[in-house]
C-alpha cells in the first residue's frame, strides 16, 4: 500500500501538464468581469431558426389529438 507522504506528489504529477504545453495569456480579472453588451450579435441566425422550430413544434401539437 501506498503511503500517504507518497499520494500527495503522485497526485500533482498526474495533474500537470505536458512538456512544452502552451498556456493562455493571464489577464487581470476586472478586463473579464466587464459587461459590454455583445456587438454584432455573435449568432444572428440562431434566432431565426429557434422561431422555426417553435413554430414546427406548435404545428405538431396542433396536428395530435
Amino acid at each position: 500500500m501506498l503511503r500517504p507522504a507518497l499520494l500527495l506528489p503522485l497526485a500533482l504529477a498526474a495533474c500537470s501538464a505536458a512538456p512544452g504545453a502552451d498556456f493562455p495569456n493571464l489577464v487581470p480579472a476586472e478586463t473579464l468581469l466587464v459587461e459590454e453588451p455583445l456587438s454584432p450579435s455573435p449568432a444572428p441566425g440562431l434566432e431565426a431558426r429557434a422561431e422555426a422550430l417553435r413554430a414546427r413544434a406548435e404545428a405538431l401539437r396542433a396536428e395530435t389529438p
